[in-house]
């Protein structure tokens, strides 16, 4: 009896001591760089579990061949049955660089370190262009592709709004799987919101009466200019005209107004050619906005700069030289443009 007493004495001293040496030695995995030689990503699947996500790691031999593979996962598990980790694992992907170690990673999905994307919406596109860019954008989640462009607004709660301009050109970050959908909406609101925000501190007297036409002037004022600091002369340019009644006569509305018939020339018959963007036909604002503008060009059509200019023409370097009259005007583009390119239009147009 004493015998058996000593030996089960022996065998819990031995489980005492060992347990905590066995548990050290596998936690010691946990700590010893991954197999890497180069920066990889690892994706934690929505719905997946620690035991997928190790898996996945051993089938790419990120884990170490052999015990080294064996002893990892069963680090991981202690770890993960320690810190309740597989309850709140984070979705997404995750970085591992060389001199990573297993924990490390762990520890990243724990807190939910996720790899941020990055798109950007860039000033001046349209809403086809747009789309073009969420559709080739591999790590969203597609599911715009077969709707209208009214489906999509309906989508965004907007079902009354036309989609162009409504988009604020920025940057938004996102992580894989996140929805086109879920972009739009982001960049609607943040439109909307500078919007809002800009009509409340718009100058007196405009020849605009809402913020639907404030945005119709800014996709104008945008695609006009490539020089920022312009921006406020045209709009200058375009409040004067519109105060005085005078059409708009810019070629980009003409442009926008023969969407895929334009072939990059504009032609003088195009400039007759009646549509209900063309602002060399009608008078006032287009109907609906004709590219996304970004917050500087709405601030431009809500305060523009006090000038007596009514024309501008492109000098060939992005810039524009500013007319007040039409003789100046005519001059100016004898100047600066028909010696260089003949049948050239300068914009808005000579014609009053």
């Amino acid at each position: 009896m004493r015998k058996k007493i000593r030996i089960f004495g022996l065998l819990v001293v031995l489980l005492v001591v060992a347990v905590p040496l066995v548990t050290a030695w596998v936690s010691s995995y946990l700590h010893q760089p991954l197999p890497l030689t180069e920066a990889s990503v690892v994706e934690v699947p929505r719905g997946a579990g620690l035991s997928q996500v190790l898996h996945e790691l051993k089938k790419r031999g990120l884990l170490g061949e052999g015990y080294q593979a064996d002893f990892r996962r069963v680090g991981a598990r202690i770890y993960s049955s320690l810190t309740d980790m597989d309850g709140r694992m984070h979705v997404g992907e995750y970085r591992l660089r060389p001199g990573d170690s297993l924990l490390s990673l762990l520890e990243k999905m724990d807190r939910g370190e996720v790899i941020q994307r990055s798109l950007t919406l860039v000033e001046g596109w349209n809403f086809r262009e747009l789309r073009l860019r969420l559709a080739a954008q591999e790590s969203l989640s597609h599911t715009l592709d077969s709707l209208t462009d009214d489906q999509i607004m309906e989508k965004l709660g907007r079902p009354d709004l036309h989609p162009e301009g409504w988009f604020a050109p920025e940057t938004y970050f996102y992580t894989r799987g996140t929805s086109d959908l879920t972009i739009l909406r982001r960049a609607l609101e943040r439109q909307e919101a500078l919007l809002e925000e800009a009509w409340s501190q718009k100058a007196d007297d405009l020849p605009i009466d809402s913020p639907y036409e404030a945005l119709i002037l800014a996709s104008i004022i945008e695609k006009e200019t490539g020089v920022p600091d312009e921006r406020p002369e045209i709009a200058g340019v375009f409040t004067n005209r519109l105060r005085k009644g005078m059409r708009l006569q810019t070629d980009p509305t003409v442009i926008y107004g023969m969407g895929e018939a334009y072939d990059g020339n504009i032609r003088r018959s195009d400039l007759r050619r009646p549509t209900p963007y063309n602002t060399y036909t009608i008078s006032g604002l287009p109907p609906t906005p004709i590219a996304m503008p970004g917050r500087e060009a709405i601030q431009a059509a809500v305060n523009p700069a006090e000038t007596e200019s009514l024309f501008f023409v492109a000098r060939g370097d992005g810039s524009h030289y500013f007319s007040k009259t039409l003789a100046q005007h005519r001059k100016a583009v004898r100047d600066y443009q028909l010696r260089r390119r003949e049948g050239y239009r300068s914009s808005p147009g000579g014609s009053q």
